[in-house]
């Protein structure tokens, strides 16, 4: 698939993912979309990928939904008559989220400018978030007359805690990056000219240093597990892990080179070596 409103360039191990509308502030489309999912696809795949960086072009991360449809953007029966029932009609926003909550590889977001509505709620599914000084962030949803997409009421309470999500969603409003960081949304703010290079530090380390096999099942234990009813699930879960992961090449490398003191060659890849530790575990049908 060849992209239009995305970049995509792989570099050290680690893919970078540009939104590329910024003209438009890379808001979001229909056909951004689609590529965003073709583009984790791709991610999850490719072996020599290791890590993932999410990232804008211009001066804005992503300004949220493209509103070129003027009062009937949200109206997807004025949209499509003919199309589906509306209980069937599937939020994109959330398409993208749970795509990334099924990723295979660590993600980082790179907010580099205004990260409004999906711009922001698209983040919550990534990993870590940093973001540049000037950055401002909205859950802006109640002043358009919608409410919080993309799975955020799932993810965003998980993140900051209830009362700072409905806080942030109660109000609507744009806020600085400042504001973010204090209420835990964000993991650091840097200079513009210091934020991707900050963002490729944390993902080459996590490339060079690592086991792919390993940083695989620990990103699928860690967000799964937020939803469980009780820690045995946890111990079930890590004890097939640990049993899975302790007998491979890729755990005596990495107790050998540590005891020998060298950088370890880690040779698992999730496309042949990642197990199987959530039998139980199935994708929830969209109904």
């Amino acid at each position: 698939m060849t992209y239009d409103e995305i970049d995509y360039r792989v570099e050290d191990g680690v893919a970078t993912i540009t939104l590329d509308r910024p003209e438009k502030l890379n808001a979001l489309t229909a056909v951004m979309a689609m590529e965003l999912l073709d583009a984790f696809d791709r991610v999850d795949a490719d072996d020599a990928v290791r890590a993932l960086i999410v990232t804008g072009r211009g001066r804005a991360f992503c300004a949220g939904a493209d509103l070129s449809l003027g009062g009937q953007t949200f109206d997807y029966d004025a949209q499509d008559p003919a199309g589906p029932a509306p209980k069937e009609r599937r939020d994109g926003g959330g398409m993208l989220t749970l795509r990334l909550f099924d990723l295979k590889k660590p993600v980082i977001a790179a907010i580099n400018g205004p990260a409004v509505g999906v711009g922001i709620t698209m983040t919550l599914a990534m990993d870590v978030r940093l973001a540049a000084e000037d950055a401002r962030m909205g859950f802006v949803f109640a002043r358009r007359g919608i409410v919080p997409e993309a799975c955020s009421s799932w993810f965003l309470p998980r993140l900051v805690g209830i009362d700072r999500a409905l806080e942030w969603s109660y109000r609507g409003d744009v806020f600085p990056a400042s504001e973010a960081l204090e209420g835990g949304l964000v993991r650091s703010l840097h200079t513009p000219d210091q934020l991707l290079p900050a963002a490729r530090e944390l993902a080459q380390g996590i490339a060079r240093n690592t086991s792919a096999v390993s940083v695989a099942l620990t990103r699928q234990l860690m967000w799964r597990m937020l939803g469980a009813s009780h820690p045995m699930e946890a111990h079930r879960a890590d004890s097939r892990a640990v049993n899975a992961t302790g007998r491979s090449a890729d755990a005596l490398e990495g107790v050998t080179s540590f005891l020998e003191k060298r950088p370890p060659t880690f040779t698992g890849t999730v496309s042949e070596d990642l197990p199987d530790v959530f039998p139980e575990w199935e994708q929830p049908e969209f109904r």
